[in-house]
């Protein structure tokens, strides 16, 4: 969200970090939910005039978009039985991740690092 959303002290560090990694020629994906949370985010906020110009940023800056399959939701029921304390949303990136051999996560979010095997890049 910081690399695509409004002004925050988050979002030059994001895109720096991209930036450096697409240069690099670094493959970056992405999965289905997080294109479902940028729905999520700016429907709430009552933004939907940047749904469009987030979507098309995000899909020029991926080289793939994972989807989300029926074994991923219950890889990430099993995921949320763990001690963890991840979200809902992040056991679900998570799966989705495992599916795929990812074992790198480019992310803020220090939740992350509770997972066993995943390796946080860190941001800034």
């Amino acid at each position: 969200m910081y690399l695509v959303g409004a002004a925050h002290p988050n979002k030059v560090a994001a895109q720096v970090q991209v930036s450096a990694l697409a240069a690099s020629g670094e493959r970056l994906v992405t999965d289905a939910e997080v294109l479902q949370e940028f729905l999520h985010r700016f429907s709430a906020i009552r933004r939907l005039e940047a749904i469009a110009d987030t979507l098309a940023l995000t899909l020029a800056i991926v080289d793939e978009v994972f989807s989300v399959t029926r074994n991923d939701v219950l890889r990430a029921a099993e995921v949320l039985q763990s001690p963890s304390g991840l979200s809902a949303r992040d056991a679900l990136h998570i799966a989705v991740m495992e599916r795929h051999g990812i074992r790198q996560i480019l992310t803020f979010d220090a939740a992350f690092d509770r997972w066993p095997g995943l390796v946080r890049v860190p941001l800034g």
